[in-house]
């Protein structure tokens, strides 16, 4: 099926890709810790961040999907679909846990920012349409932050 265009402008307009991009939130607490070092070296390592009792962060989070806009629409996507694969995969799995003893995603996985940003990557790339570009960027801290595209 071919797109209709009104004019030859129109189609450079939906051949350009355009981002999307959604902010979320969530709070969780964590653990850095690895099983195969000893508890000094993890402290020399993680420092504060490998406190026995865990500590916590407010984590923010922005999805930026990129892709076509459709001419139909005139979105990329539909930002209320985007906002619920967030709240569902995201902020229901992870707002208000432990990481470390709550998520099955760190049961054997050490939570780093790192760590989380590919987890939720991946999460939402099976839930969001192939054809579309996916980038996560999460904020740990005010001033530091990942991001990862696949």
């Amino acid at each position: 099926m071919h797109k209709q265009f009104d004019s030859p402008d129109s189609y450079l307009l939906y051949t350009m890709k355009v981002s999307v991009i959604r902010k979320a939130h969530f709070n969780a607490a964590h653990r850095l810790h690895n099983l195969s070092w000893s508890d000094e070296k993890n402290q020399e390592v993680f420092g504060v961040c490998n406190n026995p009792n865990y500590h916590g962060h407010n984590y923010n989070l922005e999805v930026i999907v990129r892709g076509e806009i459709d001419p139909e629409t005139g979105y990329v996507i539909d930002t209320k679909v985007l906002s619920t694969i967030i709240r569902r995969e995201i902020e229901d799995r992870f707002d208000h846990k432990n990481l470390n003893l709550d998520t099955i995603e760190f049961k054997d996985l050490n939570p780093t920012a790192e760590h989380i940003a590919i987890v939720i990557w991946n999460l939402l790339r099976a839930q969001i349409d192939s054809k579309f570009e996916l980038g996560v960027r999460l904020f740990e801290t005010e001033r530091n932050y990942v991001e990862y595209n696949g």
